[in-house]
């Protein structure tokens, strides 16, 4: 059976409430996965696809090449530093609550707290680093939360995407909560995530592209020009879901962490390359 036929059956499967582990284990879907896009688009790279629609659109493509001669992402990078550096009420540093004392750590998120019975995302690491030194938690759509999610992310570029999903009950249901959310219908239009950037990828609406879900979370935050401003990749999240038409989870809910684990999963192998810019 093809790809194509597969996440058909995923999403048909899914709304009538199949059981969705029936497809195999995460390493088969990864592999599936990526096959479905190489077999799509068989004249572009698969470490093209951590670019985004830039991966699909030649003309979108040399706009954005010209962007990053002077990415606009640069200040958040350099404010991230700033903060990741300065020191805590209490003299300790961010360095202190993650491997590698922080830089090049991106491509390890998200990752399952066993101890905790959840999925952590880089941003929620970064957040439960000041609750534990004292300092209130960011909003997880500050500008300081961004920038520092951005410097992390800028410190391991080139490094490959390595989420692990564990032989862990907990860590294999938030993995599977991840995978329906993505193939699930909701909203008034019915739209899956699968719907646009799977089965659509590559296609119009209205005046761009749909880029494809493989390789979304390598470039997360992303500068969007038609905000003028850094978002993360649950603020996109909940632009989706809003866009058709069904009501948004919260940022950093238990909803996007997993969904976010699940398409990091399916990513892994590319290169993280945040932060980026996008229009």
């Amino acid at each position: 059976m093809n790809m194509r036929n597969i996440i058909r059956l995923l999403s048909l499967g899914l709304c009538l409430s199949w059981p969705v582990y029936i497809f195999g284990s995460p390493e088969d879907d990864r592999i599936a996965f990526q096959a479905y896009f190489q077999a799509r688009f068989p004249d572009v790279p698969i470490s093209e696809y951590v670019n985004g629609i830039y991966a699909l659109d030649e003309n979108a493509r040399e706009q954005w090449e010209q962007i990053e001669e002077f990415p606009p992402y640069e200040f958040a990078v350099e404010n991230g530093e700033l903060l990741f550096n300065r020191p805590f009420a209490n003299g300790s540093t961010y360095s202190e609550c993650f491997d590698n004392q922080g830089p090049g750590v991106r491509q390890l998120y998200p990752r399952f707290d066993a101890e905790r019975g959840e999925v952590i995302t880089l941003e929620l690491a970064i957040n439960l680093c000041r609750e534990v030194n004292g300092e209130s938690a960011y909003s997880y759509n500050s500008d300081e939360l961004n920038s520092l999610s951005a410097y992390m992310a800028w410190t391991s570029r080139g490094n490959k995407i390595d989420v692990v999903i564990p032989n862990d009950p907990g860590a294999l249901a938030a993995y599977e909560s991840g995978k329906q959310f993505y193939y699930s219908k909701r909203g008034q239009l019915n739209f899956a995530c699968s719907d646009c950037h799977v089965i659509s990828a590559g296609l119009y609406v209205r005046a761009d592209h749909l880029s494809a879900s493989l390789g979304h979370p390598s470039h997360f935050p992303v500068y969007r020009s038609k905000f003028g401003k850094m978002i993360s990749l649950h603020s996109r999240f909940y632009g989706c879901v809003r866009d058709v038409r069904a009501k948004p989870f919260e940022e950093q809910s238990v909803e996007y962490r997993n969904l976010e684990y699940f398409l990091t999963y399916m990513s892994n192998g590319l290169i993280v390359n945040g932060p980026g810019a996008r229009k």
